[in-house]
């Protein structure tokens, strides 16, 4: 059965032509339009009267990762510097998407730039997908007529995060599945098994062993009513609490708090170090102001407590110091190294590259942690989760063995 197709295509002259075309597929209705002459812009099924063709899940099917924004931005820097308009770049790029979202996004930032509006401008207008960084430094590129090199470096920077976010994900997984599976194991046991054993102990009338009534009490609370009270309440702290930590103060205490446990502390503040550096060369790199440098890098900082630092060194430089003679005001927050190698970059006019050089090593510094948190993680996990079960079989048995003494043996 054929489909219906909606399609914006360009003609041999560059005007934008919109009609509807029947097709078995996309791919079909694709190349039937470019035997036709025309460069497909945007096709589209349409959707029939009565069938919803797409089933969008808010929150799932609308999101694009910042990966996917990074592969899309190397794209139209390749484009670009290969010579072919933005605009007809940005009409490949929607078209070729696999994330429908990001796809619908970029046709609309094509549109906005047919209109007569600058790339930095349109992509500005979409805050959820673009971010500050992106818009500031497109500006730069376009201002200083090197747009291809800068989204190079944009792609190239967003990568580094990307793989950042990747390597946090990564060290918490296993723990989040590991604690996750000792959990259901553990309210498994506590309404499905303890219930039978505490019949069976009620029958007897034997005296419990206290690790025995501890397990029948903690039964009897999750097959009570009492149960739901206590997830609801769960639920609304929970929401409290994220609530709270959108508030400045709230921030500000839970980023202070992140940095303070001896491994987890460690990987983040690192994180932040890293991000906060490859942000700032590329910033400076592409000629981004240092002041407006660095009011948007204390933003995509990761942390409050670092962005803060950052903020005062601003500051500093506003009233004409030097940048790391401000950062080592922040000892405590931004490491000595990173001052130095500041310092020899603002002596030999190599901010950005010394920058960039002291982002690689805290990568380096994340991915030991990382690879070192897992390892050490895997076997504490392991006998964890193995003493938990082991604790609550032997504690149901107790009082077998209790009772066992007391059978008489003629």
């Amino acid at each position: 059965m054929a489909l219906t197709f909606d399609y914006k295509v360009r003609d041999r002259t560059g005007n934008l032509v919109q009609g509807q075309l029947e097709g078995d597929s996309l791919a079909l209705v694709v190349a039937k339009l470019r035997e036709m002459g025309y460069m497909p812009v945007a096709v589209t099924p349409k959707a029939s009267a009565g069938v919803r063709r797409e089933i969008k899940i808010p929150g799932f099917s609308d999101r694009v990762k910042l990966a996917e924004v990074a592969v899309a931005t190397r794209q139209l820097a390749t484009m670009v510097d290969s010579g072919l308009s933005v605009v007809r770049a940005l009409g490949l790029l929607s078209t070729q998407q696999q994330n429908k979202e990001l796809g619908r996004v970029l046709g609309e930032v094509l549109q906005e730039v047919e209109r007569g509006s600058s790339l930095s401008a349109s992509v500005a207008k979409f805050p959820k997908i673009f971010s500050t960084l992106f818009v500031t430094m497109v500006q730069a590129g376009e201002a200083g007529g090197n747009l291809d090199t800068v989204l190079l470096d944009l792609s190239q920077t967003m990568e580094k995060q990307a793989a950042l976010n990747r390597k946090i994900r990564s060290a918490m997984t296993y723990p989040a599945v590991v604690l996750s599976v000792m959990v259901v194991i553990f309210l498994a046991l506590l309404i499905f098994i303890v219930p039978v054993f505490s019949k069976l102990f009620k029958s007897l009338g034997a005296k419990l062993p206290l690790p025995t009534q501890i397990m029948i009490d903690l039964s009897h609370i999750i097959l009570s009513p009492f149960a739901l009270v206590l997830v609801a309440m769960i639920v609304v702290g929970v929401v409290l609490f994220r609530k709270w930590i959108e508030t400045d103060k709230g921030r500000h205490k839970w980023d202070a708090f992140k940095l303070r446990p001896p491994i987890f502390g460690k990987l983040i503040h690192n994180v932040s170090i890293a991000r906060f550096s490859h942000t700032l060369a590329s910033l400076v790199q592409s000629g981004v102001p240092i002041m407006q440098s660095l009011d948007i890098v204390s933003g995509t900082a990761g942390n409050q407590i670092v962005g803060d630092a950052l903020l005062d060194a601003k500051a500093g430089v506003r009233e004409g110091r030097g940048l790391a003679d401000t950062l080592r005001e922040h000892e405590d927050i931004i490491p000595p190294l990173v001052t130095q190698m500041i310092e020899v970059g603002e002596q030999t006019g190599a901010l950005d590259n010394m920058l960039h050089k002291v982002g690689e090593f805290y990568d380096g510094e994340v991915e030991g942690t990382v690879n070192n948190l897992t390892a050490m993680l895997e076997p504490i996990l392991t006998v964890v989760m193995g003493a938990m079960v082991g604790l609550m079989v032997v504690s149901m048995y107790l009082p077998m063995f209790d009772y066992i003494k007391h059978v008489p043996t003629s």
